[in-house]
């Protein structure tokens, strides 16, 4: 990725003091190095305010390529500093910092873990309609903003996608993520809104949408017609003609999308391309093109058509106009998230109020017993941890969850 050359960790708000922080836990270990949940041990002693801690070990075998990724994802989160207020479904960089050995970075800790294990807990391991609407909502916000920076995500994943305290959620790991260059001028988002309602607002997940009203048949048609005025000659043969696309072949391989396997160059679609699959999961518990091994995937992804159960709804059809193979054809490629959001399956959602929901699907609990407990015990000592791990025989290393869903990138073909 060649986006490593614009990061600059100075730019972070906070310098840590890594003498003085302490790990509480291992969250959990990936390609980049790993997360702890931590604390200062100076000014919060009791871990009243613990962070996640994301730290990369300098010496190890593939620190160089982590290097650039974390102090990409860095730059990434340093920019999201810079809008006030700071976007809800984003996370914000707490601080960084960078000896000779380590470089790290804070992020806020998010208790009720990832969207993956979450639906694990569920009957069937599965979600309600009227919970996938709930989080695809946040998620689509979270990426409007992303687009809007320019930047196009290439990892959206259940595991990457975390509960916040609130219940809430909020997208993490940015190191997959790249600026695309504007070639021309797109029209700006339209508002999602119904100022014809009478609504007063309710703050709970069940009475967050506006009454339903009947939807006019020619706003759809007037859809169409418009998509097709706006094809210009040069659109039809370059998908990617209001971005300079990227060529590089990253993502996690049961959510990469076609044109990241053709080769062809992509740009924000595969996002939503991505969703499509995070929806599938959601609803079915399972990814729609997972084959035997890669290039059996791969190829499903080029050629199957999503399987779906049941009678056609609304939320299918999200997902099946989401898998569209031609990007240009993709639901949200012409006009981006502001598409996705008029779709049938968010009829009469109230896209503003979606901060203001206090009783989201999932709280998570407020049992503090165990992080007391490690708290007292003086917790880890960042730079030890580091020394026993680089033991060929330590006890301290186990494969992550993370990295059951294997990323890919070009330098593995």
């Amino acid at each position: 990725m060649d986006n490593s050359s614009s990061s600059n960790i100075t730019s972070s708000p906070t310098e840590l003091d890594l003498d003085n922080l302490r790990a509480i836990k291992v969250l959990g270990k990936g390609a980049m190095g790993t997360v702890f949940l931590a604390h200062h041990a100076s000014t919060d002693p009791s871990a009243l305010s613990p962070f996640a801690l994301k730290v990369v070990d300098k010496s190890l075998s593939f620190a160089a390529d982590a290097d650039r990724r974390a102090r990409w994802e860095i730059s990434v989160l340093s920019r999201f500093r810079l809008h006030d207020p700071l976007h809800p479904f984003l996370p914000s960089l707490l601080g960084s910092s960078e000896t000779a050995d380590i470089l790290c970075w804070a992020v806020p800790y998010c208790p009720g873990g990832d969207l993956n294990v979450l639906r694990h807990r569920q009957n069937d391991s599965v979600f309600s309609p009227a919970v996938i609407r709930f989080y695809l909502a946040e998620i689509i916000l979270a990426l409007e903003h992303l687009h809007g920076l320019g930047i196009v995500y290439r990892d959206l994943k259940p595991e990457n996608i975390l509960i916040q305290q609130s219940g809430h959620v909020t997208l993490t790991d940015f190191d997959l993520s790249r600026s695309l260059t504007p070639k021309k001028t797109v029209d700006p988002l339209p508002v999602c809104s119904d100022p014809e309602t009478d609504f007063v607002p309710s703050r709970t997940f069940t009475r967050f949408v506006c009454p339903r009203k009947k939807k006019s048949v020619t706003n759809q048609k007037g859809l169409r017609k418009a998509k097709s005025a706006r094809v210009s000659p040069v659109s039809r043969r370059n998908p990617g003609s209001f971005y300079e696309r990227s060529n590089s072949f990253v993502g996690t391989e049961e959510y990469v999308s076609p044109e990241v396997v053709r080769g062809d160059g992509h740009e924000f679609s595969v996002d939503w391309w991505a969703l499509g699959v995070l929806c599938y999961e959601m609803l079915y518990g399972k990814t729609p093109f997972r084959g035997k091994n890669r290039k059996d995937t791969f190829k499903r992804i080029l050629m199957m058509q999503p399987e779906f159960m049941g009678k056609p709804n609304a939320l299918t059809d999200l997902i099946g106009k989401l898998l569209e193979k031609d990007p240009t054809r993709r639901l949200g490629y012409r006009r981006g998230a502001s598409e996705i959001k008029e779709h049938e399956f968010f009829r009469g959602l109230r896209w503003d109020l979606l901060t203001e929901v206090v009783r989201p699907p999932f709280l998570p609990s407020k049992d503090e017993t165990e992080l007391t407990e490690e708290v007292k015990k003086g917790g880890i000592d960042i730079r030890e941890y580091f020394d026993k791990l680089k033991a060929p025989s330590s006890p301290l290393w186990s494969p992550s969850l993370d990295e059951q869903r294997h990323n890919v990138s070009l330098t593995e073909f």
